[in-house]
Formats: structure tokens, C-alpha cells, sequence
């Protein structure tokens, strides 16, 4: 009979446990959203955030699953009551006539994929939101400069765009290129590689990533039209703390609405005070999520 007792105890013991494991399992949590203030807010409250806006810049962390199903979240709801723009980073501007082309049907898949320069994770993480642009309808523009042309200001400086050809310079925003003194993005990142990175000279740095920055913000603001939403995908870095994109698209147009989304990744997807600075919107995805490349 004791034993039995015995193993009536344990039995109960182990349910119980079960039941706490379950529970705690239950509590796991892959995302949360916030807004500018610290609030966790449904998905629904962040499209009403965007409804009204202009642009939408979503900044990214690029291997990361939850941006980019969130990425097909938003344009599939802003779809449903907005006229839309798409366009991203990931897209050089002399990719626009082969991007076009795909729109269009012209092309195949294998063509778009050998002479777009894509990005490793293309087919995860970006083709679906090109496929979104097909079967909504909507253009998708190539916004970056090429990246060649990035490198060459890292190296020689901005003033060096002058030297290049009228054809080069017709994948890039009007000339010279002037980098704001007052963008907290720019001083971030000056601050955080010190005065020189192997051997390159610091203010080249920063001049390289504003052309990409100010070349972004041009194609935007070339190809916004009334009632329209552009939404635009890159790397966080380029519009964190209003800055990069932001800056250059204000200066173009200061009555904008513009709607930054900032995506980071935090353990229990929490957030700091200081992030809340950040954006407009915060994602929080959990640091054990894991990874597209």
C-alpha cells in the first residue's frame, strides 16, 4: 500500500511538472511591437500608424525571419485600403530595367536572379515582396546606389562623383553630394569605428554610406505620388534614430509624413528605454530567433 502511496506521489509530482513545463513553454514569445513611447502595441494598432503616412521606412535586420514575414504583414495590410509604392535597399538603380522587366513578365526568374546583383538571401527574404509588387499591381523601385560607386567615394571622397561619366552619374541623386552635420545617425556612426577604419579615412566612410543614404531618399521622393504609401525595406542602419533616409527625405520635402520602423533584437523581446528613441515603431524580436543566413 506504501508504495503505491508512493508512486501515487510521484505521478502527482511529474504532473505537475508537465503542467509547469507546458506553461512555461506557453509564455515563449518570438516578437513584440512597440511605439515611440514604450508601449506594446497589437499589429493592427502599428498599421493604424501607418495608414496616413507617405513613406514608410521599415528598417530591417537582414537574416532576420520575423522583419521579413512582418515586411509581407504590412504590405499585404496597407494593400488592403492604400495605394501603394514599393521600393528597397537591396536594389541597385541600374537594376531597374531588369527589376521592371520581371514586373512585367519578360524576363525569368533565373535572368532577374544573374543580373540584379541580388543578395544571397534573394529568394527567402526578397522575392516574396517582389512577387507581392506582381500580384497587387505595384511598382517596385531599385532605390541603392551601386555599390561601386560607394566604394569610390570610401576611397577617393564624395568630391570624386564629379569625375564620373553622365552615364554613371545618371544612377545617382543630383551632384555634389553634401553630407548633414546634423544627423545623429552619421555622428553614431563616426563615433563607433573612432577616427580611422584600415587605414581609410573617417569622413570618406561616412560620405560612402550617405550616398547610399541620399541616393535612397531621391529615388523615394522621385516616385511618390498623391495618396500613394511608398514603403521602403533596408537595414536599419539607414534610418535608426531619424536619420540617413529621414534626413535627406526631409530636406526634400519637409512636410512629409514619414513613419520609421526600427527592428531590434532583445532577449524576452523587451526594450530599453533608450530604444524608444529609435522609431516611431520598435520591433523586438527574441535573440534566440533564429537566422535566414
Amino acid at each position: 500500500m506504501r508504495q503505491i502511496q508512493i508512486m501515487r506521489l510521484l505521478l502527482f509530482g511529474l504532473s505537475l511538472f508537465a503542467a509547469f513545463y507546458v506553461s512555461e513553454a506557453q509564455e515563449v514569445t518570438a516578437y513584440n511591437i512597440y511605439n515611440s513611447k514604450g508601449k506594446q502595441i497589437s499589429f493592427e494598432k502599428s498599421i493604424k500608424l501607418m495608414h496616413d503616412a507617405d513613406v514608410v521606412l521599415f528598417g530591417e535586420l537582414h537574416n532576420n525571419p520575423i522583419c521579413h514575414w512582418l515586411q509581407l504583414e504590412v504590405v499585404q495590410a496597407l494593400n488592403a485600403d492604400r495605394k501603394m509604392i514599393l521600393g528597397a535597399e537591396m536594389f541597385e538603380t541600374d537594376d531597374q530595367v531588369v527589376v521592371d522587366e520581371y514586373l512585367a513578365d519578360q524576363i525569368k526568374l533565373d535572368h532577374l536572379k544573374k543580373e540584379a546583383k541580388v543578395w544571397p538571401n534573394f529568394e527567402t527574404d526578397y522575392l516574396p515582396l517582389i512577387e507581392a509588387a506582381i500580384e497587387y499591381s505595384v511598382p517596385f523601385i531599385a532605390t541603392n546606389v551601386p555599390r561601386r560607386y560607394a566604394s569610390y567615394v570610401a576611397k577617393n571622397g564624395p568630391e570624386a562623383l564629379a569625375q564620373l561619366s553622365d552615364e554613371a552619374k545618371s544612377f545617382l541623386p543630383p551632384l555634389p553630394l553634401k553630407v548633414p552635420e546634423n544627423d545623429t545617425g552619421y555622428a553614431e556612426m563616426a563615433e563607433m569605428m573612432g577616427g580611422h577604419r584600415h587605414g581609410m579615412d573617417m569622413s570618406n566612410m561616412v560620405a560612402a554610406q550617405a550616398i547610399k543614404d541620399y541616393t535612397m531618399a531621391w529615388n523615394i521622393h522621385q516616385n511618390l505620388h498623391e495618396d500613394a504609401v511608398f514603403l521602403h525595406f533596408h537595414g536599419t542602419f539607414h534610418s535608426h534614430l531619424y536619420s540617413g533616409i529621414y534626413t535627406y527625405l526631409k530636406q526634400m520635402d519637409p512636410e512629409l509624413n514619414i513613419v520609421v520602423i526600427h527592428s531590434l533584437e532583445q532577449d524576452n523581446c523587451h526594450i530599453e528605454e533608450s530604444d524608444t528613441k529609435q522609431a516611431d515603431i520598435i520591433i523586438s524580436v527574441n535573440t534566440d530567433m533564429t537566422k535566414t543566413y
